[in-house]
Order: structure tokens, then C-alpha cells, then sequence
């Protein structure tokens, strides 16, 4: 591989990402979603289904609960919680719940916005199924808001002039970008948003921007939705988006590690995001957890929130006991118990040692809510309510074509190991797991998204070195899909892993044919370390793809491409595929559990 020696300056900024990288979480693993409450002994068992933001604060919870000894007809209530996304729990109550993939059968559902209840239940419907949400009760509440950094929103007059989604359409429509405010340095306006499907806040900032394209508070309609001029609103604010993905956390931590290296200007300009993650990210704790031993550092340039002046929505985190036939009356009973528990004062209070507002409205709004963490507890001023659940449904159908277009390689490891099986107690392999992830993830992409095929090993042929083969040319779907399913379908494994030098070079390839209009990225699947059968120096060759990687997600002549990484199995060396995916604003995935490929391939696809 003829790259260039890792210059020292750069060899130094390389080392630094290295260790901010093993500091921070963008990694997606199952293990995120423990929650460990003890055992329940002989008491009423009631599974209780989270969203992730709230596993520290409802662990805590449902531990004082346990303890009180509540009781149902003489049997003491034990609440038993479980981190899932909020869009995944609404995909698994409207498809069916599978307990392997998707945890304990809840009695309790606790996503962070009502609206994914209504959008369980409308998709309930559709499908000639009974609602199983209905009515909730809101625990705690955290607005939308458009983050941005500070400097960037003083200079469209922030805090005196009133900002919304009309100034993110003026600049996603604007060819100078910043250079109309007079700071050319910032270069072209980014926005960041999360795929509706998956995120909360994706969600949230679909419905607002919807509102106001239609420039009403209430009583969105589907006709409104028809609208040519919705359309048209919808599809400018969406092309200047720099991905999606499954959960702002990316969003976060990339721009703190920019932030980290003076770089966070030129990285993203604003972000769609609750409340809470702006507070979290200025007290120095970006993906609104500290591990063990770690100190939050709060950084060189703080975010401040806009709360639209057309108006927004709160994430309420509603609790819904389920009308489902795996729930009893019991259960029922003691979900309203932990219901009753959760509501008293001295409970509500603890929500805003999490960065939330209290849903009890007897319980007043205090710090961290307050100006010097970048948030204002008098806003917002004008709320949106929650469109119908059709409404809804419509919004996310058509903001499946009104979405950004991507340009993505797919680079998929055939090395030997991948014959492995993938568990004890089944006949698939990790490549035949891996094969119905990638084939099942494809349907993720709109008809005009351009997509090719690259497997690697070595000693595929000739070309290349012999480390990699192009099965698929990188072209539209439309006309791509049968031939990436037949492709992928047909794999089989070789040799050996030369991970370094095909990360290096697909990344290249993806840089040299850069289009500006779309999302490009190369997500690439491996399941080993590097291994091309050469003597040369790993940490040398480590050390000048991150050198290139880095280099050339700066933007260098404004062809940003990120690459999405999956560590999969466990002989994948995760350390080493986050510092690759992270050195180009982009995440790394766990899929060390080949049982969860489907999950992570859904997931990292949804950044597209």
C-alpha cells in the first residue's frame, strides 16, 4: 500500500483521537441495554420496556420501588426494566414481539414521545389489529430544539432574533453557505438529523418542520402533507443534511471530538435534538453518560438551543401499560403502583439530575435547566400538537422519499473465519447470518439511492492485489437491487482479512467520485483483524489509514465521506474499527453477537 508516512503533527493528532475515541460511546452493543435490578423471587414480575436515554435514571427507580414491597392480592410487585429504542419497540408491538431479539414481553412501554403509541397503534390498525398503547401518562418532558454552536448562532442574531425552521430552509437553499454571514472559514450550511423510523428526535423534528412548512400549530392534515409546497420544504431542509442515523449520539460525540481538535464549526452547523443532549454536551458529558473513572470535560465551544419559532414538541416519555394478551390484570395493577411511585415529588425531582423536566406539573423547573447550560426553562413558547396517528404514518412514508439521497459501497468480509458457525445450537454460519442482514437491510433504500458491492479477502484474483472484488458496481437501486441480492446471496468464504489496505482504498474510490447532492459513505463488515499475508508493519500501515482516513474527512476539497463500521463476532477487533469509523465523523458497530447482525446492518443503514 503506497500511502505517505504519518507526518508527526498528524501522527500526534491521530494518537489524541485514539484516546478521546476509547473515552467515548458511539459503539451500538447490546450490552448498553442492561439494566440489572436483581431477582424478582416469587414476586408479580412486571417487564417494563424503556427507551435508552432513560436506563440509569429508571434502573434507579424500579430498584426503590422493588424495595418498597408494593403489592397485588397479597404478592409483592417486582418491576423489571429493559432498554429498546423507541422506533424498534414500535416496529416490534406493530409486527409482533419477538422476546429472542427484542427483550422480555413488556407490561410497560415507556418510548420517549407519545407519538411513537400513536404510531404503534395506527400500524396496528392498518394491519386489522386491536390498539395496544391508547392513552399514556407523560413521566418527563425535554423539547426539540435545533443546537448549534454558539458562534454560528450569533451570527444569525441569536439570542435577540427569534430563529426557526424557516432560517435552516434559507441556509439548506443557499449556495455561499456561511459566507453570507460573512464566515466563508465554516464553508457550506450541515445540518444533523436522525431517521425518523429509529430516532425520537428525528421524529420530533419531522413533525415540527412539517408544521411549519404549513405554517399551522394544529390539525396537520394528510392534504396538507399532499401539499406540492410541503414537498418542497421538506425536500430542501433534507439536502442539507450530512446523514441520518438511529440516534443522535453520533452526532454528539463526533462533534466533541471535533470540538477536541477545533474542528466542530466546520463539522456540522446544527442538529436536531432534545433539550436534555445540549445540556449533556455542555456540561462535558456528550452521550449523556460517565463511565466508570471518567470526568466530564466541558467544551472549547458551547451549543445553545433554539426552540423554533414556529413552535415544537415535547419528548414526554409517556408510560403506556399495554393492552396485550401476555398482560394480566395483576400486572395491569402493579403497573399502575410503579405508575403512582414514579409521580410522587420526591421522584419527579430526581428527573432533572438527568437534564429533564418534570412531568408532574407540581414540581418546578430548576437548574440544570438555566441560560449558563445553553438551554432557557421559559421556552418554548408555542407548542405543536401531536398530529393524528395517520398523519404520522404519512409523515415517515414520505420522508422516506424525501430524504437525502446516498451513494454507498458496501464492503463485506469473505475470509475464511466467516464459515465459522455462527452458535452452538444452530447450522448457520457467520456469513450466511451475515448475508440475509445485508440482503434484508437493502429494502432501507429509495430507488434512486446508489449503491455497489465490494468483498475482500485475500487471493481473490489478479487485480487489486488480490484483496478485493467488485461484484456490484456502484449504481441507482432501481436497477441495482436484483443484482446486490443475487451478489450477496451467492457469497462464499476464502482467505484471509487485509482490512487496512481495503478500508484504505474503497474509502479513496468513494473521495474520487464524491457527489455533493447525496450522502456518500462506505460501510464496510468484518469480522477478524487485519491479515493480508504480508510482513509488512500492522501499526504502520493502522497508522497511515487513519492518517488518510482524518485527512480527508476535514472536507478537503469539500468531499466529506464517512465510514460506518460493523465488528462482527468476536474475533473483530472493535478498538480498531471505531478509531477508523470515528477519524471520519462516522460510527463504529458491535455485532459481536452474530445473532444481532439483522439489528446493527438495520441500524447502520438507517444512517442513510
Amino acid at each position: 500500500m503506497n500511502r505517505r508516512p504519518l507526518a508527526p503533527a498528524l501522527a500526534l493528532a491521530v494518537v489524541l483521537a485514539a484516546l478521546l475515541a476509547a473515552c467515548s460511546t458511539t459503539t451500538s452493543s447490546s450490552s448498553d441495554n442492561a439494566a440489572d435490578v436483581g431477582s424478582p423471587g416469587n414476586c408479580l414480575v412486571v417487564n417494563l420496556s424503556m427507551s435508552t436515554e432513560k436506563i440509569d435514571l429508571l434502573t434507579s427507580l424500579a430498584q426503590a420501588f422493588n424495595k418498597t414491597k408494593s403489592q397485588v392480592n397479597g404478592t409483592c410487585v417486582f418491576v423489571n426494566p429493559k432498554a429498546l429504542a423507541s422506533g424498534a419497540a414500535t416496529q416490534a408491538l406493530s409486527d409482533g414481539w419477538n422476546e429472542d431479539t427484542d427483550g422480555p414481553s413488556p407490561v410497560i412501554w415507556t418510548p420517549a414521545s407519545s407519538a411513537w403509541g400513536a404510531v404503534a397503534d395506527q400500524r396496528r390498525a392498518d394491519q386489522g389489529q386491536p390498539a395496544i398503547a391508547n392513552q399514556g401518562v407523560p413521566f418527563m418532558n425535554t423539547p426539540l430544539v435545533i443546537a448549534m454552536p454558539q458562534p454560528m448562532a450569533e451570527a444569525l442574531g441569536w439570542p435577540a432574533k427569534p430563529l426557526g425552521w424557516s432560517d435552516i430552509l434559507d441556509l439548506a437553499k443557499s449556495q455561499t453557505g456561511w459566507a453570507q454571514y460573512g464566515h466563508p472559514e465554516w464553508g457550506p450550511f450541515r445540518l444533523g438529523k436522525t431517521n425518523p423510523n429509529f430516532s425520537t428526535s428525528g421524529l420530533s423534528a419531522l413533525i415540527a418542520q412539517n408544521y411549519a412548512a404549513t405554517g399551522k400549530t394544529r390539525d396537520l392534515t394528510l392534504e396538507d402533507l399532499a401539499k406540492p409546497e410541503t414537498n418542497a420544504f421538506d425536500t430542501a431542509v433534507e439536502s442539507a443534511v450530512n446523514h441520518y442515523g438511529d440516534t443522535t449520539l453520533t452526532y454528539l460525540n463526533n462533534w466533541y471530538r471535533a470540538d477536541q481538535e477545533g474542528t466542530a464549526l466546520q463539522y456540522t452547523s446544527a442538529l436536531a435534538v432534545e433539550e436534555k443532549s445540549v445540556i449533556d454536551y455542555n456540561t462535558g458529558n456528550p452521550d449523556g453518560k460517565l463511565d466508570p473513572g471518567e470526568e466530564p470535560r466541558p467544551p472549547r465551544t458551547k451549543l445553545v438551543a433554539i426552540y423554533p419559532k414556529e413552535g415544537t414538541v415535547f419528548s414526554d416519555n409517556p408510560f403506556f401499560v399495554l393492552d396485550a394478551p401476555w398482560v394480566s390484570a395483576d400486572q395491569k395493577a402493579g403497573a399502575q403502583a410503579f405508575i403512582d411511585f414514579v409521580q410522587q415529588p420526591d421522584n419527579q425531582e430526581r428527573v432533572l439530575q438527568f437534564n429533564f423536566r418534570p412531568g408532574n406539573p407540581q414540581v418546578a423547573i430548576g437548574a440544570p435547566i438555566t441560560a449558563d447550560n445553553g438551554v432557557d426553562p421559559g421556552q418554548p413558547q408555542t407548542l405543536l400538537q401531536t398530529p393524528k396517528p395517520a398523519v404520522l404514518v404519512d409523515l415517515l412514508n414520505r420522508w422516506s422519499q424525501q430524504r437525502k439521497a446516498a451513494r454507498v459501497l458496501l464492503v463485506i468480509d469473505v475470509s475464511g473465519s466467516m464459515k465459522d458457525h455462527a452458535s452452538s445450537d444452530g447450522p448457520e454460519t457467520k456469513l450466511d447470518l451475515a448475508k440475509k442482514a445485508a440482503i434484508d437491510s437493502l429494502g432501507q433504500f429509495k430507488p434512486d439511492d446508489q449503491v455497489g458491492l465490494r468483498v475482500f479477502s485475500t487471493g481473490l484474483g489478479p487485480d487489486n492485489g488480490g484483496f478485493w472484488l467488485d461484484l456490484v458496481p456502484i449504481a441507482p437501486m432501481a436497477q441495482n437491487a436484483s443484482a446486490l441480492k443475487t451478489q450477496i446471496d451467492g457469497l462464499t468464504p476464502t482467505r484471509g482479512t487485509p482490512l487496512y489496505d481495503v478500508t484504505g482504498r474503497s474509502f479513496d474510490q468513494m473521495v474520487a467520485g464524491y457527489d455533493q447532492t447525496r450522502i456518500n459513505a462506505v460501510v464496510l463488515l468484518t469480522d477478524g483483524q487485519n491479515d493480508d499475508g504480508t510482513q509488512s508493519d500492522d501499526n504502520q500501515q493502522l497508522a497511515a489509514v487513519l492518517d488518510d482516513l482524518h485527512r480527508q474527512s476535514q472536507g478537503e476539497n469539500g468531499r466529506p465521506v464517512r465510514l460506518f463500521t460493523i465488528g462482527y463476532g468476536k474475533d473483530a477487533d472493535l478498538a480498531v474499527l471505531k478509531q477508523m469509523a470515528e477519524a471520519t465523523n462516522g460510527a463504529s458497530y458491535d455485532a459481536s453477537d452474530p445473532k444481532s447482525i439483522t439489528k446493527v446492518f438495520t441500524a447502520v443503514v438507517s444512517n442513510f
